[in-house]
């Protein structure tokens, strides 16, 4: 039966310590104490109570209030026994003690709600022997024991330590008083001086029923002795903890005191705490930084804020991270350019082979500091294919300077706080990626490469190009202004080297702010050098070999190069050749001691089959067919334009994958060769009776672009009227509807392609002719170039069999003979630039052509 409303807890079962037969010998030595009786039973939750206890009980169910009724009306009398489990609604009898208290009802008071309030009394422990009945209530007889009266000197001794335990719970527990004791000192029978202090200390539920069924006085006494003992030691642990709580928040408080009069004590006496000397010590730092006047100011500020606080709030660590980071930024400190041109350009060549061009921009800006040291650094941008040496390139420069170096990967950066930096209201913000790389540098004046500018995205949480306009304009950047300093910092001393694979995803206003140096990819002869002079040098010292282990010739080279490698810079080729010699160390590792030697029939060996394949010129002379010229992110590549008519209705089917400015230019191409029927002789009506069809081989890579115009026009005209292309000419340029030829992007990577796929004569705009001064001279040497104007001249040179007289001429041989020659022979061994590894690259709206270079938008043909 519950007494109350409130949770219930479980609580375990517990046997009696006690043998049936010492309890009966304790009984035989206290002469009146035992008497045989039948009680109502009112079975109880989560209480025991013990002899001499008075508490209330709140009875709602309908047998204990019959069970209460039947003792009111004989002697008010009842059995409170406790439940073993207190999840039971209806206890059976095994489900109750068997030694409970028989208690006295003392006062019922019934409830509105049909409850009632019954006041119980304990009187003295009763034992279970038989259930008289169940229902409407349980009836028990059983062996009532009276507390023995014995006394003894081991009872008087266990009373004492008992008596003295409590004595000092009493002192040291919040629960219990002075009056508890006084109580426990007026009790003469041990036994209930043991039930008293069990009562008032209040232990778990088990040990209460345990000590319940202790008959003996004895044992009473022992089990209340331990009780106390292990009360006792946690109340002093918890004493113990309390003090120790105390003094330490005593302390902080006393400390606080301490140190606020400390400091008035010191700042009268001119000296200083920890505190007040790091404030001081950070004041002189901010004096010697060589602050700007307003960055000085809003430091001292800082300071004096920070000093207000104390050094356990928040805002303390906040504000010092914020003078740290003010101080380690470098205001002044700057390293000496070196002026001694000739030593930059040594560097320069010693690392990098070729990129003329920006070795002559570096030297003219170090020109132009020798003479002018406060002019405005230049924003220089080098864009080109991957593995050209970009990246290195500004490594190289800052070593030719004597500059530090630093570095920052753009790629993939999309938030605007990535360059700018949070604004202190956030919890660890910092600054961005410009001023934390200044702050690695140490210096005012470093080289600062920003990798991969190209690369940049943005989404909802900004844009961090436009966050950029202000870093890269050196009408601006002498006040750059970080979300976290909020202070302005001066970038124009700054070298900034940026990196692109490709110019048009970069927006136009931070393009504006550039100066673009295009980095087109190497020749053959290029990688070639590259690879003897630096590649396999370094390898050799990579993989532990020495040359008298391993040599490798330029024939092994050049094969790799031709037939393992397909891009525009070197990458590829440095792993080949790391693979080759990682190979020979293996060997070398496994005790063979001969020397490696490396040459063209050897590389297979170490490499595998050929991995990539050459674009070549045609067999023969065929009807229909042409030859383009490609710009792609690897380099240049030569195209194959087929066309076919057949008896048809008019139609025109472009096919191989061709972007929207293609089959513009197929358009175009179509339109003009109707046009020029008549001169051609082509009936005016051919395009009825005929479709024409337009494909360009490599189905499956996408391909864009206005150049292959030219081509596409010159092959109809092949197809229609039956006339064969001449197999070694390659052209390259766009069409208008009126056959004018438009100059066209990337032709210094287009005459490479030509060039190692042995055509002999290249067909280009007129306006293109003077981007072949970026073309080797021994290259330029090797081919025949004609300019055109208008497809009179193209037809007169890819058709020398067409009807009407070409208008045009070869172009004449300036003085020194440097753009044409008389045609030779195709080489006996062409570079092999696969067609399975061209790369079309997507296309935009067009932009207006940038002669010289590849157009803004994504041409690659």
């Amino acid at each position: 039966m519950d007494t109350h409303d409130r949770p219930i807890r479980r609580v375990r079962r517990v046997r009696s310590t006690s043998p049936r037969g010492h309890e009966l010998a304790a009984v035989e030595q206290g002469a009146p104490s035992v008497s045989v009786r039948e009680l109502p039973v009112l079975p109880v939750r989560n209480a025991v109570l013990l002899p001499n206890m008075v508490v209330p009980l709140f009875i709602d169910r309908d047998p204990a209030l019959r069970a209460v009724e039947d003792a009111m009306n004989h002697d008010r009398t009842i059995l409170i026994v406790s439940q073993r489990s207190e999840e039971v609604g209806d206890p059976l009898p095994q489900d109750v003690y068997h030694i409970g208290t028989e208690c006295a009802v003392n006062r019922v008071l019934r409830m509105p709600d049909g409850a009632s309030s019954v006041l119980i009394q304990g009187l003295r422990r009763f034992r279970i022997d038989a259930w008289l009945q169940q229902s409407p209530f349980g009836r028990v007889r059983g062996v009532a024991f009276d507390e023995p009266t014995l006394q003894d000197e081991r009872l008087e001794a266990l009373a004492r330590t008992v008596l003295g335990y409590f004595e000092s719970c009493t002192k040291l527990s919040p629960k219990l008083n002075e009056d508890s004791y006084i109580q426990a000192l007026n009790l003469e029978l041990p036994g209930a001086l043991a039930d008293f202090v069990v009562t008032q200390i209040e232990p778990p539920l088990a040990k209460r029923q345990e000590i319940l069924e202790a008959l003996d006085p004895h044992e009473r006494l022992r089990q209340v002795c331990l009780l106390m003992r292990h009360e006792l030691s946690v109340l002093q642990l918890e004493q113990r903890i309390q003090t120790e709580v105390q003094h330490e928040v005593d302390r902080g408080q006393r400390e606080y005191y301490l140190r606020e009069q400390l400091k008035v004590i010191q700042r009268e006496l001119g000296e200083h705490d920890p505190a007040l000397r790091d404030s001081l010590d950070l004041r002189a730092r901010v004096e010697a930084a060589g602050m700007p006047e307003q960055v000085r100011t809003r430091a001292l500020k800082e300071v004096e804020r920070m000093e207000g606080l104390p050094s356990m709030a928040p805002e303390y660590g906040v504000l010092r991270g914020y003078i740290d980071w003010l101080l380690a930024l470098p205001w002044q400190t700057r390293t000496e350019d070196q002026f001694d041109l000739r030593r930059v350009a040594d560097v320069l060549d010693a690392h990098h082979f070729g990129l003329e061009k920006v070795k002559d921009r570096i030297l003219e800006f170090m020109a132009v500091r020798k003479l002018a040291p406060e002019g405005r650094a230049p924003i220089l941008c080098l864009a080109g294919p991957p593995g050209v040496g970009k990246t290195s390139l500004g490594r190289s420069v800052a070593e030719a300077l004597g500059r530090k170096f630093v570095r920052v990967s753009l790629g993939g950066v999309r938030d605007e706080a990535e360059i700018r930096g949070h604004r202190r209201t956030y919890v660890g913000a910092l600054p961005g990626r410009i001023i934390q790389t200044m702050k690695l540098a140490g210096t005012t004046n470093p080289v600062f490469v920003l990798d991969e500018i190209d690369k940049l995205a943005a989404d909802y949480r900004g844009d961090p190009a436009a966050a950029l306009l202000e870093v890269l304009d050196p009408e601006q950047n002498n006040a750059f202004s970080d979300h976290y300093l909020e202070v302005p910092y001066d970038l124009s001393k700054v070298l900034f080297i940026l990196t692109a694979n490709v110019l048009h995803t970069i927006p136009a206003p931070l393009r504006d702010r550039m100066e673009v140096i295009e980095i087109p990819g190497y020749t053959e002869d290029e990688k070639a050098h590259i690879a003897e002079r630096f590649l396999v040098s370094r390898l050799m010292r990579d993989t532990g070999l020495t040359a008298a282990r391993f040599e490798i010739d330029e024939g092994a080279i050049r094969r790799v190069i031709h037939e393992y490698t397909f891009e525009a810079g070197v990458r590829n080729l440095d792993r080949e050749l790391a693979a080759i010699m990682r190979r020979v160390a293996r060997r070398v590792a496994e005790g063979r001691r001969h020397k490696a030697t490396i040459t063209a029939k050897t590389v297979p060996l170490y490499l595998g089959a050929q991995k990539y394949f050459p674009t070549e010129a045609e067999e023969s002379d065929q009807v229909g067919v042409a030859t383009g010229l490609a710009w792609t992110a690897a380099g240049g590549d030569l195209t194959t334009v087929e066309v076919m008519a057949v008896p048809g209705r008019g139609n025109v089917q472009l096919t191989g994958q061709l972007g929207d400015v293609m089959k513009e230019s197929a358009q175009a191409a179509l339109t003009f060769t109707r046009a020029r029927a008549a001169s051609l002789g082509l009936s005016e009506t051919f395009h009825e009776r005929n479709d024409i069809h337009v494909h360009l081989p490599a189905a499956g890579i996408p391909k864009d672009g206005p150049s292959a115009g030219m081509t596409m026009a010159i092959a109809m005209i092949s197809a229609l009227t039956g006339r064969a292309i001449r197999r070694d000419v390659a052209m390259t340029g766009e069409i208008t509807l009126r056959g004018r030829i438009m100059p066209v992007g990337g032709i210094k990577e287009k005459v490479l392609a030509a060039h190692r796929a042995g055509i002999t004569t290249i067909i280009l705009p007129q306006r293109n002719l003077k981007d072949l001064e970026d073309v080797a001279p021994e290259v330029r040497l090797a081919l025949t170039f004609v300019p055109v104007d208008c497809m009179d001249d193209v037809i007169g040179v890819a058709l020398p069999s067409a009807g009407p007289q070409s208008t045009g001429e070869l172009f004449p041989p300036p003085s020194g003979g440097m753009l044409t020659r008389t045609p030779p022979s195709p080489r006996a061994l062409p570079d092999p630039l696969p067609a399975a590894g061209r790369v079309a690259r997507p296309r935009a709206r067009r932009t207006p052509v940038v002669v010289g270079q590849p157009t803004s938008s994504p041409s690659a043909i």
